[in-house]
């Protein structure tokens, strides 16, 4: 009799435990990021064609006629440097190798480093020929050196276009000058420079990427600035820019790719279709100051840091940590960042046995009511088990004296 006492004991206890998880089951607990609201201002260009990308996330930034075919200009020897770099970093290149100037690049016209014909000058003079003084010469003897004609370089140089995604975009020569079939877009653009940076960092590749900040190059006595704007002016004008290239043609107008970074956050912004140096000059700043000014890399939670504590159910531990994995940043404007909000959901209390990196809920990252993200939340220890007479005494206490009362976690 006192057998079949004690398991209805049992049994009584186990579904008592069954209906207390079932109650206490899906509990959400909302983190509300309440800031001071603020519309973001949709500004107009006078430039044609206009990209531009947060560099870490991809996030387009502003955006016009993206997609639609224009003329590169000297644009199109970014991909000319990268090319080289490329060769340099996989060792088949160095920056002292030699190269002679042939008559047809002499001859080339345009802007140029004024090379001396059938004279050897070393890569890393040519490179700054290109970069900084956008002498078409220098990239045609680089063309013929390493392709042995202009020709079969740009066939390498849409061939490397393809990998990068390129999809709508035709090189024809190593310069940019004007042909029926050269063609790109401000996107591909914009593709190409992220992935010289990103594929060639400066703090890996000292020599290659920083020549496109350099101001001045001097090859054979003669020194020319270079054409980048955005590299003149006061340092609040020119802070943080560190490349990439401008270009202009009858046909193409006016254009320039820039990268600056300023307080960690790094933008590409793609010009082209302007009608002066001027307006160049003057739309490029005010554009880079607007979108620096008006979208910013918000950093909610650091790598590892505790967001919140979950109730444990039998364990050894009353709370485990919660964390996300990498932690969590989002590029927002000002307007998106006052809509946003933060919701932390789990179903608990949470059963133990729990291992550390176990997935207990998620956090939803909502904008202005739509769901922007969701990201695994992740227990940051492990929490064991109670023994069996420690459970069953933890169930008898829920029998007895109702609910356990838990201290709260320590923040």
């Amino acid at each position: 009799m006192c057998g079949s006492s004690y398991q209805q004991a049992i049994i009584k206890v186990k579904l008592m435990v069954q209906v207390w998880m079932a109650l206490f089951g899906f509990i959400c607990v909302v983190l509300i990021i309440s800031l001071p609201a603020r519309a973001s201002a949709n500004i107009p260009t006078t430039a044609t064609f206009v990209y531009v990308t947060d560099f870490l996330s991809g996030r387009v930034l502003m955006e016009k006629q993206k997609d639609a075919p224009m003329k590169p200009a000297s644009m199109a020897k970014i991909m000319t440097a990268y090319i080289v770099f490329d060769r340099i970093a996989e060792g088949t290149l160095a920056l002292t190798d030699q190269f002679i100037v042939s008559e047809k690049a002499w001859k080339m016209g345009g802007s140029r480093s004024f090379l001396q014909a059938g004279r050897s000058y070393s890569l890393d003079e040519l490179l700054h020929g290109v970069i900084v003084q956008s002498g078409n010469d220098a990239a045609v003897v680089i063309a013929e050196g390493i392709s042995g004609t202009e020709d079969n370089f740009a066939t390498e140089m849409n061939l490397t276009a393809a990998k990068l995604g390129m999809k709508n975009t035709t090189f024809t020569n190593s310069t940019g000058w004007p042909d029926p079939n050269l063609t790109t877009t401000a996107h591909d653009l914009a593709l190409l420079s992220t992935a010289i940076i990103k594929n060639f960092p400066a703090d890996k590749f000292p020599e290659l990427y920083p020549i496109f900040k350099k101001k001045t190059y001097t090859l054979n006595g003669i020194k020319q600035g270079n054409r980048n704007p955005l590299l003149y002016g006061k340092p609040s004008q020119s802070k943080g820019v560190d490349g990439l290239k401008t270009g202009y043609t009858s046909e193409s107008g006016y254009g320039l790719v820039a990268s600056a970074e300023r307080g960690g956050q790094r933008v590409i912004m793609v010009l082209n279709g302007m009608n002066s140096k001027k307006e160049r000059s003057a739309e490029s700043r005010r554009l880079l100051d607007f979108v620096f000014r008006e979208y910013k890399n918000y950093e909610f939670f650091k790598s590892g840091e505790i967001i919140d504590k979950a109730e444990v159910w039998l364990g050894d531990a009353h709370h485990v940590s919660l964390v996300l994995e990498n932690g969590f940043s989002k590029v927002l404007s000002r307007a998106e960042r006052a809509k946003t909000e933060l919701r932390l959901n789990w179903a608990g209390p949470v059963a133990a046995p729990i291992s550390k990196g176990q997935q207990i809920g998620e956090l939803i990252v909502t904008i202005d009511s739509t769901v922007a993200d969701r990201l695994p939340l992740l227990a940051a220890e492990d929490v064991g088990q109670l023994g069996m007479l420690d459970r069953i005494g933890e169930a008898l206490k829920y029998l007895i004296f109702g609910a356990p009362v838990i201290a709260p976690p320590e923040k």
